[in-house]
């Protein structure tokens, strides 16, 4: 079994972020929290920490491995393998 994310799971988790971050419903709350940042603000602040989370865990599981074997060049470059 592949441990690569489905690209329709990576697609929803994406829109589903996309749609958390119009805020709209704390537009015009004043609560604020521990006595001192708005609520949007720590909306905000809490939904950039899991948009970095996100973007962590993509590049960790989805990044596409043939990008890499092609910055190191072929397997004989590496002094893998015998030249043909």
């Amino acid at each position: 079994m592949s441990t690569r994310p489905s690209w329709k799971l990576v697609a929803v988790v994406w829109l589903g972020m996309m749609a958390l971050r119009q805020d709209f419903w704390f537009w015009h709350d004043a609560t604020l929290v521990f006595g001192v940042v708005p609520v949007g603000l720590a909306y905000q602040a809490g939904y950039s920490l899991v948009a970095a989370l996100l973007l962590a865990l993509l590049v960790r599981f989805c990044w596409p491995a043939h990008l890499e074997e092609l910055e190191q060049g072929p397997p004989a470059q590496r002094g893998e393998g015998t030249p043909p």
